[in-house]
């Protein structure tokens, strides 16, 4: 029976331990209402009226002080435990137990429960409980001493006369540490073994230094309330009150306690009310202030472990909020001094503002009300954008306008309390602020942009209405919306016009120095060893436009894998899956996650396969199909069928017109690639050239692989592809693929041909025809929003952009359509990512500087296909 019942709670410990901690309030709760019933507080006041603040401070720090040697209980007891304790931990777990204990101490119970629940971690039940049961026997040593003491000073030095008759109490309380010395010097079990001479001294020294400071205490309150009597006579009477308090086992010696004292005092000539009052003050100082501290201790001790038990979420959770509490503030109250300073006339005027306006700051200058606000809401965005070098401006603002607000008459004594809130939550938050650099995001700069312009814009309006005194009665503008004077308007345009370069000088400070990583030049070595070792994929040829950076991921030193992005504004566009070691992935996309949000970037996947969408899922981004790529199986190619019958003529016309198709091998000749540029000059005629998901033409990017070219009868080049090998044999590409106007038609389809033919007989599996933009997109009832919009545009978009004949064109060669996707965290604008991307694959190349076609360039170019299929 007794084996089950251990069993049992060794099973349901943490709930056992739960119900502990629960209970524990419980009881501190009753206690403090218990305390608070006893306590008046109207007497409290009057007696702390009396003290002056000097004396006040003195009862502070000695009642503190007088709690202090009971800390010695705790750092002897865990030098009976195994295991390592920190000092704050020691004296914060005694602070805790031993003010508990004072106030409620249930007869030792409650300490030894205590104790058993800070000490536990490292050792065995058996070793708390003997720990605790050794301290326990000490703990009124010290009492046991003062009783002594108190017999000499009434019989031997004839102090204290009056409370001779209670000498039993002190007979009986000071026979107690004789015996209790003897009891463990003689016996010799296994229980006393490690209570060493050095120990038990540091035990009967922190008792007696316990017990002889309460006493030291409670007579510096006779003192500091210059009571006309001996205070060396009432210490008997304190020994004997504290005895009966122990033997009474009442928490805190509650009545017992106090009883004794009131008719001692009394004997002295002390009236009730000033022994009342005395008693009260010992109350206040030595028990409630410290227990108060305790409860601090104890509710931080829950707090970690909870914290440590849900794995530290209930404290990021307190930083998150209080991160955006500051921020939200922040905001609010720039924007309401933005509003006072521009037109206080008509929000002074407004109800719901006076309702808001004792929760903001208050400037009483116009031109510093216009250059906080500002301040406010630029360093707000650091702080929400969680920037570490946005802290100390930050509270350095803060203060002033706290400082300040506070100095101005007849302020509310909410707002110092809301205002000091603001200052703890910019504490709590700093963790939250770890980011190295900020980047405004298109978002964030729509707003903040949109108050100094809207603001700007308003107040030069308004200014010019107020200057021209044939609209000064204008019927749709009312005169409170009028400024003053002339001068009031320039002070305020002025204060505007510096809010403006404040705006500047804060985001230039909070964008800090750029991130190593993001500065490194293209290194095309590191680039072709990584695909060397782990071969490369579709787009990691493109790494060599050098249009895009390079992020590499390393282990050991050595490079692993590569991810090709482009930065626009705060995101940072991936173009394609990681290039290089695959089995890497997983730690590469950690990695870099982690450096992007380091340097304040949120990264956007563009064209991915569903399973790096999957993973990225769970690592908390949303998706959007934005198409399929088609592939050719290369073995399975062929002419024959009537499937093919038009691609057949089509190479046999131009075999008879004597057309020839060639693979031409880097280094080409300076000739070579000046015959390449005319025709793809002819090809695109007034078009831009795009880049990032696709190439454009570069003759250091054209040298890094073979051409594959149309030569006429006379041996003129009239088309070309550049391949885009992949590091294996398994499958290739091709990325730009152009021909001269005077190209015969249908002259793609022939060096489509010829490439499968060629690459087949090199030992390529697949070719990669490119992305069909769109293709079976939101084709579901319950497909995303956003997809079943893109379904529209390609069932509806052929004005645009050919959407539908481009899938049809190659269905004609596709084996097998591979779902592409977009990757963006969540909660970000999946509108302004796909307009900076449209923006990104749509940005001229050096060598071009006409504007782009946003629309029809984009839909154009949204597969990794040449830039006209």
């Amino acid at each position: 029976m007794g084996k089950q019942l251990w069993t049992g709670i060794q099973k349901h410990l943490t709930l056992i331990k739960g119900i502990f901690i629960f209970s524990v309030l419980i009881f501190i709760i009753r206690e403090v209402g218990h305390i608070a019933r006893e306590v008046n507080g109207e007497q409290i006041r009057v007696e702390l009226a009396g003290l002056g603040t000097g004396m006040f401070l003195l009862l502070l720090v000695g009642g503190f002080v007088a709690v202090l040697p009971m800390l010695v209980y705790d750092f002897t007891i865990v030098k009976f435990l195994p295991g390592h304790f920190s000092t704050g931990y020691i004296v914060r777990s005694g602070w805790v137990t031993n003010t508990f204990t004072n106030l409620a101490g249930m007869g030792g119970l409650l300490g030894a429960s205590l104790r058993a629940n800070f000490y536990a971690k490292s050792a065995s039940k058996k070793q708390v409980l003997y720990a605790i049961s050794k301290i326990a026997l000490f703990l009124l040593a010290g009492l046991s001493l003062l009783c002594w003491v108190a017999l000499i000073l009434l019989f031997g030095l004839d102090i204290g006369a009056p409370y001779r008759v209670y000498w039993f109490w002190l007979l009986g309380g000071g026979l107690y540490f004789p015996g209790v010395f003897i009891f463990t010097r003689i016996s010799d079990g296994e229980f006393f073994a490690d209570l060493t001479w050095r120990r038990e001294l540091s035990l009967i020294v922190g008792s007696s230094l316990e017990w002889g400071s309460c006493a030291l205490f409670f007579l510096l309150i006779g003192w500091a309330l210059g009571l006309p009597i001996p205070l060396l006579a009432v210490l008997p009477m304190f020994v004997v009150a504290s005895v009966a308090g122990v033997v009474s086992m009442i928490p805190g010696g509650l009545g017992a306690f106090d009883v004794f004292m009131i008719i001692g005092l009394g004997l002295l000539g002390v009236s009730r009310a000033d022994a009342t009052g005395w008693l009260l003050l010992y109350r206040l100082f030595y028990y409630l202030l410290p227990f108060g501290v305790g409860v601090g201790f104890f509710i931080h001790d829950i707090g970690h472990r909870l914290n440590r038990f849900l794995n530290g979420l209930p404290v990021a959770a307190t930083r998150r909020a209080a991160q955006l509490f500051v921020t939200t503030f922040m905001y609010f109250s720039g924007v309401m001094m933005l509003l006072f300073a521009t037109i206080p006339d008509v929000v002074l005027a407004n109800h719901f503002y006076l309702r808001l306006v004792p929760y903001m700051f208050y400037f009483l200058n116009q031109l510093t009300n216009i250059v906080m606000a500002f301040l406010l809401i630029g360093l707000a965005r650091g702080i929400g954008a969680r920037v570490q070098r946005a802290f100390w401006p930050t509270l350095v603002v803060l203060v002033i306008a706290i400082g300040n607000t506070l100095w101005q008459e007849n302020f509310p004594a909410g707002l110092a309390v809301l205002l000091g809130v603001v200052l703890i939550c910019l504490l709590l938050a700093r963790p939250e602020l770890y980011r190295a650099g900020f980047h405004y995001s298109w978002g964030g700069l729509l707003v903040d942009g949109s108050i100094f312009v809207v603001t700007f814009l308003s107040y030069t309006v308004l200014g010019l209405f107020t200057l021209n005194e044939g609209h000064r009665h204008w019927p749709l503008l009312p005169d409170s919306w009028l400024l003053p004077s002339m001068q009031v308007w320039l002070n305020g345009l002025g204060g505007l016009l510096l809010a403006l370069l404040i705006l500047v000088l804060i985001n230039r400070y909070l964008t800090g120095r750029p991130v190593a990583w993001l500065r490194e030049p293209f290194d095309a070595d590191r680039v072709r060893r990584v695909i060397r070792q782990f071969g490369g994929n579709e787009v990691s040829h493109l790494a060599f436009l050098r249009d895009k950076q390079v992020y590499f991921y390393q282990e050991g030193g050595v490079d692993q894998l590569f991810l090709l992005y482009r930065q626009r504004a705060d995101k940072l566009l991936v173009m394609g899956e990681p290039i290089g070691n695959q089995t890497a992935v997983p730690a590469a996309l950690q990695a870099f996650m982690h450096d992007a949000d380091q340097a304040g970037f949120r990264p956007v996947f563009y064209e991915i396969s569903e399973s790096l969408t999957i993973r990225l899922h769970e690592m908390g981004f949303d998706f959007l199909k934005v198409g399929e790529e088609g592939h050719v199986d290369l073995h399975d190619f062929t002419l024959a069928g009537k499937a093919h019958r038009g691609e057949r003529a089509l190479i046999n016309k131009f075999k008879r017109e004597g057309y020839q198709f060639a693979l031409l091998q880097p280094p080409f000749s300076t000739s070579q690639l000046a015959e390449l540029e005319a025709i793809s000059t002819s090809w695109l005629g007034d078009e831009t050239e795009k880049g990032f998901s696709m190439g454009f033409f570069d003759r250091d990017y054209l040298n890094e692989a073979p051409i594959a070219v149309m030569q006429d009868a006379a041996g003129k080049v009239v088309a070309f592809a550049n391949l885009m090998p992949t590091g294996d044999q398994r499958m290739t590409s091709i990325d730009l693929m152009r021909a001269s106007r005077d190209a015969p038609s249908g002259i793609m389809d022939g060096l489509f041909v010829y490439l499968f033919e060629t690459c087949r007989e090199e030992g390529y599996q697949s070719f990669n025809l490119g992305m069909a933009p769109l293709a079976n997109v939101g084709v579901s009832e319950f497909s995303f929003i956003e997809e079943r919009a893109a379904h529209l545009i390609y069932e509806y978009g052929y004005n645009f952009y050919s959407f539908q004949g481009l899938r049809a064109y190659k269905e004609k060669y596709v084996t097998t359509w591979q779902p592409k996707y977009l990757a963006y965290r969540r909660r970000q604008s999946l509108i302004f990512s796909m307009l900076q991307l449209i923006l990104t694959i749509n940005r001229p190349t050096a060598k071009e500087k006409a504007a782009p076609k946003w629309l029809s360039g984009w839909l154009s170019n949204v597969a990794t296909w040449p830039n006209r299929e």
